[in-house]
């Protein structure tokens, strides 16, 4: 998958792995993949609902060694 800009918001709580992902992916162009790690655990549920909400598209997500990661592509 081709990945256009990654964020570590790894460490950080709810809601701020929400701020930043909804900051990166204002940079990005429409069609461009935002990839999120983090390591809250509230993500599991709240990035995919964000995504939704904000009309883009959750392509994959899985948890490696207690990180979450998502990918997102930006409509």
């Amino acid at each position: 998958m081709n990945v256009d800009k990654v964020l570590d918001a790894k460490g950080l709580s709810c809601p701020m792995p929400i701020v930043k992902t909804k900051v990166a992916i204002s940079e990005l162009e429409e069609g461009q993949v935002l990839e999120v790690h983090t390591t809250d655990k509230g993500a599991r549920n709240d990035i995919p609902a964000w995504a939704k909400s904000g009309g883009h598209e959750l392509l994959k997500h899985e948890e490696e060694n207690d990180v979450l990661k998502f990918w997102i592509r930006k409509r």
